[in-house]
C-alpha cells in the first residue's frame, strides 16, 4: 500500500509579531465595510442595559449593606468588607442579567446571533484546513475523533475543501505512534489527513499553529482550530464556511461546544449541567457581544490571513507570570483581529463538541493553566487600539479566578467581625434580604434554565423528560454547593503559587480516568481540611455566623471525599441507570444534513 504524502507542498504566510504599545496597526478592513454588515445597530443600547441593570443591583445591594453596618458605626473592617462586597455582588448580577436576558431571548425564540444560513447547499469554493493540536493525547481516541469529522466531511459533499492536519508537540515516543497511527489512517481516510510533528516546542499551541500558518497558511482561505478531544459535524464544518464565505468582513466564528463523553460521575455532572444551565448564558453573551465576541481557542472558524497578519503574539518582557509566552493566547487574538477591523462572533448551533476532565483534580490542573493566562490579561488592558468590549472581555476572563480569593476574604472579613463582637451583617434584616437576593442572583440562571427547558418539548424530551430533569437538578445543585468552597480554595492557593512565580508546566491533560484514593486526594486538599477545621472550632464562638458559613465547611472538610467519590466510571454508571444526569443524543447520531437549519437567522 502506497502512503500519500505526509505534509503537502509548503505555501508560506508571513505572520508578524504584533506591539500592544505604541499606535495600533491600520484596519485590515475599510471601515465602511467591518462593522455595518454583522454589528447589529442596537448593539450599543443592549450593552447598556445590560451595565446599567448590573449596576443598579449592585449599588442597591451595596447600599443595605451599608445601612445595616451604620447600625453600630461604620469601621475599618467594615469599609474593607463593603470594597469586597461591592465587586463581588456586581459580578454575580452580571451573570444574572447576562442569563435573563438569554432566557427571555429563548423563551420568545428571537435569536440572538447575527448569522443568516448560507443561501446555497453547494460545495463552496474555498479551503479549509482542520488543525488538531496535540501534545502526547491518547492517539486512538485523537484520530478515532479525526476519522470520523473526515468522513462527515465527505458525507457532506466537501471532502476536495478540506484538509486535515494533526499538528503534534508530542514527544519521541508518542510521536513513533502517532506517526504509525497516520499511517493507518491516512491511505483510507474520506478526506486528506496530514501529520506533522515539532521537535521544537517554542510557544505551546499559539507556536504549533503560527509554524503550521507559516509554512502551509498561503493555501488555505479558513482553518478551523480545534483541540485533541474537540467533535465537530460535517454539515457544521461546511456551514461554518459558507457562513464566512458570504461575510467578509468577519475574521473569527466561534462556535459554543457542547460537553460529550461523559464517564466518569464528576464528567455526567458537569455535562448535564453545562447542557442544562449553558444555553441561556450564552444567549445572553452572543446578543451583547455582537462582533467583539471572544475566542475559546478550539471549535472556531478562522480567516486564515486576518489571523495570520494580526495575531503573531510576541514573548512578554519580564518574569512570569505577567511576562513570558503569553499562554491564554486565545483571547488576546479576538482582542487583535477585532483591533485590525475584523468582526469576532460567536455562533450557537449544533455538532460542535469537547470533552471534560474526569475528576475534581484534573479540573484543577486545567484550571491552573487557565488562571495563570489569563492573570496576564491584566497586563494587557492598557494595550493601545483595543475596542473596549474587548478589554472587558479580558478583565472578565482574569476576574473569574479573582474572585475566589475575593469570596474567601469577604468570609473571614465576616467571621473576624463576628469574632471582634461587632454586629455582623448576617444578623441584620437587612442583610437577610440581601442574602435572600443573592441567593436568588446565583441560583435565578439554574431556575430560569429549567423553566425554558420543561417549557420546550424537544428540550425536555432531550434531557429524559420533566422527572428526569427535576431529580437531576435535586442531585446537582448541592453538589454544586459542595464543591464550590473547595474549588474557591485551590483557585485561590494556585494564584498565590502564581504570583510566588511557580510555573504552571505542560503536562498533557489525563481526559480518560476512572477513580481516585483517598491516598491521591488527600495532598491536593491538606489545606482545605485545615481551613475546614478552623471554622468548625470557630462557629460554636459565633453561632449564627458560623451556621450560614456551615455549606463552606462542609465543603471544605469533604473535599477530599467529593474528589474521590465522584472520580469513577462505576458510580457513573450507576445514576445514570437511575436516571440521573441524561443528556441530548449527540448531534453526529443524528442523520447527516440537521445541523445547517439550526444555524441563527439574522436577528
Amino acid at each position: 500500500m502506497t502512503l500519500p504524502a505526509q505534509l503537502p507542498p509548503e505555501a508560506p504566510l508571513a505572520m508578524p509579531a504584533q506591539r500592544f504599545d505604541g499606535r495600533p496597526p491600520p484596519l485590515a478592513v475599510p471601515a465602511a465595510a467591518w462593522g455595518a454588515e454583522t454589528a447589529p445597530g442596537d448593539i450599543l443600547a443592549r450593552r447598556l442595559l445590560l451595565v446599567v441593570l448590573t449596576g443598579l443591583l449592585a449599588t442597591a445591594a451595596a447600599a443595605a449593606v451599608e445601612d445595616s453596618l451604620l447600625q453600630d458605626g461604620l469601621g475599618g473592617w467594615d469599609v474593607f468588607l463593603l470594597l469586597l462586597f461591592f465587586p463581588l455582588f456586581g459580578w454575580i448580577a452580571f451573570g444574572f442579567v447576562n442569563a435573563a436576558i438569554g432566557f427571555v431571548l429563548l423563551m420568545t425564540r428571537l435569536h440572538p446571533g447575527f448569522v443568516p444560513a448560507p443561501s446555497r447547499r453547494t460545495a463552496h469554493g474555498s479551503r479549509t484546513a482542520v488543525l488538531v493540536p496535540v501534545h502526547n493525547e491518547d492517539v486512538d481516541a485523537v484520530y478515532g475523533r479525526v476519522e470520523r469529522m473526515a468522513q462527515a466531511i465527505a458525507d457532506a459533499g466537501a471532502a476536495q475543501q478540506f484538509d486535515f492536519f494533526i499538528l503534534s508537540d508530542s514527544g519521541a515516543a508518542a510521536g513513533a505512534a502517532e506517526e504509525a497511527a497516520w499511517a493507518t489512517l491516512a491511505p483510507r481516510a474520506a478526506a486528506p489527513i496530514y501529520y506533522r510533528r515539532r521537535t521544537d516546542n517554542v510557544a505551546r499551541k499559539p507556536g504549533n499553529i503560527a509554524e503550521w500558518i507559516r509554512r502551509f497558511g498561503g493555501a488555505y482561505d479558513f482553518m478551523l482550530m480545534l483541540d485533541a478531544d474537540s467533535l465537530m459535524g460535517g454539515e457544521t464544518m461546511v456551514g461554518l464556511a459558507q457562513v464566512m464565505e458570504e461575510n467578509p468582513s468577519v475574521g473569527l466564528l466561534q462556535t459554543v461546544p457542547s460537553i460529550i463523553g461523559g464517564a466518569t460521575l464528576f464528567q455526567r455532572w458537569q455535562q448535564f449541567a453545562s447542557r442544562l444551565y449553558g444555553p441561556i448564558s450564552t444567549a445572553g453573551l452572543v446578543w451583547w457581544a455582537g462582533s467583539e465576541a471572544t475566542f475559546w481557542g478550539h471549535n472556531a472558524l478562522v480567516r486564515t490571513r486576518a489571523f495570520a497578519e494580526a495575531c503573531g503574539l510576541p514573548a512578554l518582557s519580564g518574569p512570569p507570570p505577567f511576562g513570558g509566552a503569553i499562554m491564554s493566547h486565545d483571547m488576546v487574538e479576538a482582542a487583535l483581529l477585532r483591533r485590525r477591523g475584523w468582526a469576532v462572533h460567536m455562533i450557537m448551533l449544533d455538532d460542535s463538541y469537547e470533552e471534560y476532565p474526569p475528576t475534581l483534580i484534573d479540573l484543577a490542573v486545567r484550571d491552573r493553566r487557565w488562571a495563570q493566562g489569563n492573570i496576564q490579561h491584566l497586563r494587557l488592558l492598557g494595550s493601545s487600539g483595543f475596542h473596549w468590549v474587548s478589554r472587558m472581555q479580558l478583565f472578565i476572563g482574569a476576574s473569574a479566578f479573582l474572585t475566589s480569593p475575593a469570596w474567601l476574604v469577604l468570609i473571614a472579613t465576616g467571621m473576624i467581625q463576628a469574632l471582634g463582637g461587632e454586629l455582623n451583617a448576617v444578623n441584620s434584616v437587612t442583610s437577610m434580604q440581601v442574602l435572600e437576593v443573592t441567593l436568588l442572583l446565583l441560583f435565578g440562571p439554574k431556575l430560569l434554565s429549567v423553566i425554558w427547558a420543561l417549557s420546550n418539548a424537544p428540550v425536555r424530551r432531550g434531557f429524559g423528560g420533566a422527572r428526569a430533569i427535576l431529580r437531576s437538578v435535586a442531585l446537582e445543585v448541592p453538589l454544586s454547593i459542595i464543591v464550590a468552597p473547595a474549588i474557591a480554595l485551590t483557585q485561590t492557593i494556585d494564584l498565590i503559587n502564581i504570583f510566588r512565580g511557580a510555573p504552571s508546566g505542560w503536562n498533557p491533560q489525563n481526559r480518560d480516568r476512572d477513580g481516585l484514593t483517598l491516598a491521591e486526594a488527600m495532598p491536593r486538599y491538606r489545606w482545605h481540611i485545615v481551613a475546614g477545621v478552623v471554622l468548625l472550632v470557630l462557629s460554636p464562638l459565633v453561632p449564627v455566623t458560623g451556621l450560614w458559613l456551615t455549606p463552606v465547611t462542609l465543603g471544605l472538610l469533604l473535599a477530599p471525599l467529593m474528589a474521590t467519590w465522584t472520580a469513577s466510571i462505576a458510580t457513573g454508571t450507576r445514576y445514570a441507570a437511575r436516571g440521573y444526569f441524561e443528556v441530548p443524543p449527540v448531534g453526529l447520531e443524528q442523520p447527516a444534513g440537521s445541523a445547517i437549519p439550526s444555524l441563527p437567522a439574522a436577528a
